[in-house]
């Protein structure tokens, strides 16, 4: 057996270092994960959902828009800080000469729902409407659907709901084929019937909407 000794032993030890440091780190990173995510109601079901997900995550998803002459940028990152901002899921960001950035959603007030091949990510308590809403908090909801060409595709904005009293929402899609079953759905390719119950508190009466997404 070599013996080292002198520049070469402390060159091995070095490395061995270095890769017990790798090593540990992607254990760290990768045991994150959606743990980062608390849950609004904390249920198992919702855990189990969420699970789905977990190829997701520690990754920025951005799509710029132009709205009405204004142009933002939105970022969205699962159970992790969209954009670097601390806390937030999703955000919005002005364009303009301000640069302002508007948290939409935090991932510490996240709910999950989903079915065979879509999963509908919400984050709530996001910043604050300045004139909207009755100025109540912004939060998005991200649908997250079955693509199997897809690992992670492209985020898409598909409407902001701001002209109502309260209730309003941020709606996003995403596709990827983290969610798609084992076995093919038996939905029709290329089109989602979602129904979304939405509470604005527990005692009111839920509001129902419906989208088709193509």
């Amino acid at each position: 057996m070599e013996v080292l000794s002198g520049p070469s032993r402390r060159l091995f030890l070095v490395w061995t270092l270095v890769i017990q440091l790798v090593l540990y780190g992607s254990v760290v990173f990768t045991a994150e994960g959606i743990k980062s995510c608390k849950l609004l109601y904390d249920s198992k079901s919702d855990w189990k959902v969420l699970s789905r997900l977990e190829p997701l995550a520690n990754k920025n998803f951005t799509v710029e828009t132009m709205e009405q002459g204004e142009s933002y940028t939105y970022v969205f990152q699962l159970c992790g800080d969209a954009g670097g901002v601390p806390g937030a899921g999703v955000v919005q960001v002005d364009k303009g000469t301000e640069k302002k950035t508007t948290v939409i959603g935090v991932y510490n007030a996240t709910q999950a729902i989903g079915a065979n091949d879509w999963v509908m990510l919400i984050y709530r308590n996001g910043d604050a409407y300045n004139a909207h809403c009755s100025k109540e908090k912004r939060k998005a909801f991200v649908m997250i659907s079955c693509n199997r060409k897809v690992d992670m595709g492209q985020l898409e904005v598909l409407s902001e709901e701001r002209e109502r009293e309260q209730d309003c929402f941020y709606l996003f899609k995403l596709d990827s084929s983290a969610v798609c079953p084992d076995v093919q759905s038996k939905l029709s390719t290329g089109s989602i019937l979602l129904i979304m119950c939405v509470n604005s508190a527990k005692t009111q009466t839920p509001y129902m909407y419906q989208y088709e997404i193509l």
